[in-house]
């Protein structure tokens, strides 16, 4: 199946809607991606009270994030566009079941250390997924603008505008988003030279909380090893934690600070040597941020014809599916 006619829409058809588009590059980059300092949300994740759920087959968390996101991701059209001159086609629609690390359909899993530490042995299970740092790099680089910073703390992709480059997932410091090739924007454009597909990660149930409503992660769990509540609350109660288990804190600072803390009994040294790391299978490494004035300027002068055009595809998206209806189907 040719991927023109999955999209509906000829070359000709988005240079025609996008015409104007060359005013749209005085839009540029926003401004940099600096969290609020009111209003903001954090999670905690304590992991003296997660035991993994050992009678489930699957972690209660787990399921319930994958029962809500799973079917967010489309099917993708076959064939998936070869890339030129070279990329790495990623493609998880047949392997949607594999939930011992992160995928474009699992957003949330569970890693597992078994330390020895003050001479005894633990075992540890760790829910691992989106960091939500207070000032992400993956949305200060993304050349499509379509990662950003909620006032609410939640780092969320714009699926709509995200074409898949993955520049996003190269400047985490945990690799934490995950590629599905062959849907989204890319194909109505130039799927085999401008794209791959679109990045998925948590997006900390951005629906569900700015209603009020917990992640559904949160509310699963049936040990309660997950709490959200407001940025100073939370921070407090880690510390709290913390001191009262003798333990450790893993978040607070790392790349410059996010809005997920986990609290431990054990040092995250020992963590990081136990569990088992790679492609999305994230570590415990201290990372200090490497972007820490977020360089928005020098990436707005050297990104703004792109974000433009961006801009423009945004802007022409309705006029887009319009048009090629009234064209009618293109050879």
């Amino acid at each position: 199946m040719s991927t023109q006619s999955n999209s509906g829409i000829s070359r000709r058809t988005f240079l025609k809607a996008a015409g104007g588009v060359t005013l749209a590059s005085t839009v540029g980059l926003p401004k940099p991606t600096r969290a609020q300092e009111t209003g903001r949300l954090a999670t905690l994740i304590d992991l003296s009270l997660c035991d993994g759920c050992p009678e489930r087959d699957t972690p209660a968390c787990i399921v319930a994030c994958r029962a809500k996101n799973i079917e967010t991701v489309p099917e993708p059209v076959d064939p998936i566009p070869k890339l030129l001159p070279r990329g790495k086609i990623e493609d998880w629609s047949k392997k949607k079941d594999v939930t011992d690390r992160l995928t474009p359909y699992t957003y949330l899993y569970i890693q597992k250390a078994d330390v020895e530490y003050n001479g005894k042995q633990k075992t540890l299970h760790i829910p691992r997924r989106c960091m939500h740092c207070d000032n992400p790099a993956c949305a200060t680089i993304c050349p499509f603008t379509a990662n950003h910073k909620d006032t609410t703390g939640a780092v969320v992709i714009n699926k709509n505008l995200c074409f898949g480059g993955a520049k996003c997932r190269t400047v985490c410091p945990w690799d934490i988003p995950q590629r599905q090739s062959g849907i989204g924007i890319y194909l109505h454009i130039l799927p085999t030279l401008a794209g791959n597909g679109v990045m998925f990660k948590c997006d900390l149930c951005l629906d569900l909380i700015v209603e009020g409503r917990n992640p559904v992660c949160v509310d699963a769990c049936p040990r309660q090893a997950l709490l959200i509540g407001p940025r100073e609350d939370i921070y407090a109660e880690a510390r709290r934690r913390t001191e009262s288990m003798n333990g450790f804190i893993y978040g607070d600072t790392e790349n410059g600070g996010t809005s997920t803390l986990y609290v431990s009994p054990v040092p995250f040294d020992l963590i990081n040597a136990a569990i088992d790391t790679g492609p999305g299978k994230p570590h415990f490494n201290p990372v200090v941020r490497s972007m820490a004035k977020t360089d928005a300027m020098g990436t707005a002068v050297l990104l703004a014809p792109i974000a433009g055009l961006v801009a423009g595809v945004a802007a022409a998206a309705g006029s887009l599916k319009k048009s090629s209806k009234e064209e009618g189907p293109h050879e």
